[in-house]
């Protein structure tokens, strides 16, 4: 169940048993496949697929719509869901849509694609999917988890160990090389996003590549052999020369952007000095608390903004502009 103190948190709702005790069970994926209720989630060129219908877009679609469009390169059994509908996530041929255009700029996925022919069938990019809630929180979450697990798939063809052309096993959650007997897993890749906190200010930062006039939480990945904790601190002093003491944890998100768990923190920063990476970000500054809700209710006199309610990083600087965030 979603938590409900970071309510339009996206992709958190995770509605699916996922039944991993039964991938391994060839006779009992054909069988659920085979089921009149089945649905597909249909990815191409890393976007879902949705039909468009009276009632909005449905991410949902019949499995019969795999050999319409030419067939899956990878099929995973995702689930159930709680009604018992099995929930399958396919990864369509390239071939499947056209691309129209490409404006994308780094922050956003902006490609235009098309199935040719089908009027119905509509590509949305998924973060664009979340942030203008198209679809329930429910089957957001799955869009999620399908599209992290078809871009590993698309990506992983080939075994790391000895380079052969892998086989898919264990209803797409396994690739095994028939070579080296190597088998591989997918992955995802953690990242601590935090906010460091003295007092009353936090301390914020903008990528390069963010929308003009965002400031977010600092962020980066945990490296081999480091602790979430060591992670926090080491980022927040790479990035803005900020040393940091104790490191409280928050909540947790799937990020599907290709395929990331973000661990929310708050750190405990021992100076407000800032010796700001200009490689990794344009800029870092503190904030006061009214400053951060400013940010968040998009009236920051100066046009400044936070990230969306979709995002952990919305949550973050929510929790501690309206309640604090103590180290006690």
């Amino acid at each position: 169940m979603p938590v409900t103190m970071l309510d339009g948190l996206g992709f958190v709702a995770d509605p699916l048993d996922r039944l991993s005790y039964r991938r391994d069970d060839a006779d009992e994926v054909a069988r659920l496949r085979a089921r009149d209720d089945a649905r597909a989630i249909l990815i191409a060129r890393d976007m879902p697929l949705l039909l468009k219908s009276g009632a909005g877009l449905d991410p949902m679609l019949p499995m019969s719509e795999i050999v319409r469009l030419g067939g899956a390169r990878v099929e995973a059994l995702m689930g159930v869901e709680p009604g018992g509908a099995p929930v399958f996530a396919v990864l369509l041929g390239d071939e499947a849509v056209e691309e129209q255009s490409d404006s994308s700029d780094g922050f956003l996925d902006r490609r235009v694609l098309i199935v040719p022919g089908r009027d119905d069938l509509k590509l949305i990019d998924l973060r664009s999917i979340a942030a203008g809630g198209l679809v329930p929180p429910g089957q957001a979450s799955m869009l999620g988890s399908a599209k992290a697990l078809m871009h590993w798939h698309a990506r992983r063809r080939f075994c790391s160990n000895c380079s052969a052309l892998t086989e898919v096993a264990a209803a797409g959650w396994r690739r095994e090389c028939p070579v080296c007997k190597m088998q591989h897993f997918p992955r995802t890749d953690p990242v601590v996003i935090m906010l460091a906190v003295d007092g009353d200010a936090c301390l914020l930062g903008r990528q390069p590549r963010f929308p003009k006039g965002m400031y977010s939480a600092l962020a980066g990945f945990v490296e081999p052999g480091e602790t979430i904790e060591a992670a926090v601190r080491r980022e927040i002093l790479e990035e803005a020369g900020v040393a940091c003491g104790e490191v409280r944890y928050f909540a947790s998100q799937p990020w599907p952007f290709p395929s990331s768990l973000m661990v929310g923190c708050f750190a405990e920063a021992q100076n407000r000095a800032l010796e700001v990476d200009r490689v990794e970000l344009d800029d870092a500054r503190w904030f006061s608390r009214e400053e951060t809700l400013a940010l968040l209710e998009r009236r920051h006199p100066n046009g400044l903004t936070a990230p969306i309610q979709m995002a952990i990083a919305h949550h973050l600087l929510k929790r501690w502009a309206t309640e604090g965030a103590s180290f006690r």
